[in-house]
């Protein structure tokens, strides 16, 4: 392999530089990582970083990334989560070929090399209960016991442990344990189960095992029967580490993976536990795992985060052996970096208040010239109708303005977007309540397209929408799920849960938008970046507003 510069080599991570260093040695020549999730739940932005990183690797190296399915638990699994996860990578952006496995694939496999173990004197069936081995495990000051049943004969615990298989032994009854130390001062290494009796239908198998293996068994030798050169995850697992290379070891497998531990993610203002976000669905706090809400790859999805937005979060936050927790600001400075140079702009007003231009006449509708997206000359434009009544917004007009509020007010002038200058000549009010019902302006002919012949120049620039020609629909805003930047730190974290995480509204958009698809992202200008929902109907849109907008157009490009 060709040496790298120097400044490239000392901003290559850690795990970069381990396969840099495989490789020039030989020790590998062909570098295959796995991304190994469990099928029992939807997948988030944590394991966004964990797909990114290991695709990433092998795609970087010219090697090959496995999907493999750990489904070793038919308690919790199901097939929905197979085809969840399934499409979250590939929407991610990666792809698997041929190389899509499942643990199960191996169930016969890792029996016979639990019966080795056996052979080898290194395993044993145990009676001992969930409660008694709990016990006998002792505690990080003081030693284990070993069970009473560790010094069985290699006959007997094979005898038993093929009367597990069978199903002879009741669940909870005997587990698989390895005999390893009970004094060892990682807890890991306290003759841990192997297997345990599950009388339960599987996904994929069916009914035709009744005792399963446990994750630290099945993991290692996956990868080994896989050939996975370096099989990466998360910080948890590294005192796992030494019992993933014992199990290899004893075995003398003909490959021997090399696990790597790097600090997982963790984000502000929301969870990443599996159970906490299982709770969080099925006591109905929010509306399903696609919530736009929720950190899960299908939520954001759903948000209207684009892919690539999600894989530069991953890049920016790079590989650490340190957990740290990343602010959700920079997840959303991503997606407004993607999507201002992908999506197109339109105006929309979420908040509107009427206003009638009594100069204008009253049966003329005018179609002004607007820009799609102006970092994209490719996306062209489109026509907006104009006419008498318009919508805008009804923080963009203000009875009594301060100097320096740059929008309407009585008296004042501002130019609305790609269409005329108007000035506020009256406000309508309701005489009981003093609410402000409508504004009645004038506007001037001659700046048609934003510009005044004159030279006179305006400081406020406003969105609007026809009231005549302009589409009704629904927006959902959000907010953070959690008020607690730690919610994990709470007491209970449902007690931190952000009461106004989610507004509905009724706003007015133009008409361009009544050809929007599913999925479709857009920009409300002024306002934020929106996504058209899944279950948004051709007579009632529903958007969902993905993230603010940062900048108005005081800072952008006059068109």
């Amino acid at each position: 392999m060709s040496e790298k510069p120097e400044e490239e080599v000392e901003t290559r991570n850690f795990i970069e530089n381990i396969i840099d260093g495989d490789l020039e040695t030989k020790k590998h020549s062909k570098i295959i990582t796995r991304f190994p999730p469990e099928p029992n739940g939807y997948l988030h932005i944590g394991h966004a970083k964990s797909i990114c990183l290991n695709f990433g690797l092998a795609k970087q190296f010219e090697g090959v990334c496995h999907l493999r399915f750990d489904d070793t638990n038919p308690e919790k699994e199901d097939t929905e989560y197979v085809e969840s996860i399934r499409e979250d990578v590939r929407w991610l952006g990666w792809e698997w070929g041929e190389n899509n496995f499942f643990a199960s694939d191996y169930f016969d496999h890792l029996y016979d090399f639990a019966v080795q173990l056996i052979e080898l004197g290194k395993a044993f069936v145990c009676d001992l209960d969930a409660d008694q081995v709990k016990a006998y495990r002792g505690n990080l000051k003081e030693p284990g016991k070993e069970s009473p049943f560790r010094n069985r004969s290699v006959e007997e615990n094979l005898d038993l442990f093929e009367g597990m298989k069978k199903g002879l032994f009741e669940e909870g009854s005997k587990v698989l344990r390895a005999k390893i130390d009970m004094a060892s001062p990682n807890m890991n290494m306290r003759d841990p189960a192997l297997y345990r009796i599950r009388k339960v239908n599987h996904h994929r198998t069916g009914n035709k095992w009744c005792i399963y293996p446990m994750y630290d068994f099945t993991h290692c030798l996956s990868d080994m029967l896989e050939g996975i050169t370096h099989s990466v995850c998360t910080l948890e697992f590294e005192d796992h580490r030494p019992l993933y290379d014992w199990v290899l070891e004893s075995l003398e497998t003909p490959c021997h993976p090399q696990q790597i531990e790097f600090a997982r993610l963790n984000l502000t203002h929301t969870v990443m536990s599996k159970r906490k976000l299982l709770k969080l669905v099925e006591e109905g706090h929010v509306q399903g795992w696609d919530d736009p809400r929720m950190p899960t790859i299908s939520g954001l999805r759903r948000r209207g985060y684009p892919a690539a937005a999600i894989r530069e979060f991953c890049d920016r936050i790079g590989i650490a052996k340190r957990n740290n927790v990343i602010e959700f600001s920079l997840l959303e400075f991503c997606a407004r970096s993607i999507l201002n140079k992908t999506s197109n702009r339109v105006m929309g007003v979420v908040n509107p208040l009427k206003v009638v231009i009594t100069n204008y006449p009253e049966d003329l509708v005018e179609e002004m010239d607007g820009v799609n997206n102006p970092e994209d000359d490719s996306a062209g434009g489109r026509k907006i109708p104009f006419s008498r009544e318009i919508y805008i917004e009804k923080e963009d007009f203000m009875e009594e303005a301060p100097k320096k509020f740059f929008r309407l007010a009585p008296g004042r002038e501002v130019r609305l977007r790609y269409a005329y200058y108007i000035t506020c000549q009256d406000v309508v009010k309701d005489p009981k309540t003093g609410e402000i019902l409508e504004l009645h302006c004038t506007y001037d002919p001659e700046t048609r397209g934003g510009g005044s012949p004159d030279g006179r120049k305006v400081k406020g620039t406003l969105h609007w929408v026809s009231a005549s020609k302009g589409v009704w629909a629904k927006a959902n805003l959000y907010d953070n799920l959690f008020t607690q930047e730690s919610p994990e730190e709470a007491g209970d974290f449902i007690e931190v849960l952000n009461s106004e995480s989610l507004k509905e509204i009724d706003c007015i958009v133009e008409p361009y938008l009544k050809e929007s698809l599913a999925g479709d992202r857009i920009q409300f200008e002024r306002i934020g970046y929106f996504c058209l929902d899944k279950d948004s109907k051709p007579e009632e849109l529903l958007f969902n507003r993905t993230v603010t907008l940062r900048d108005s157009w005081a800072k952008t490009k006059k068109k």
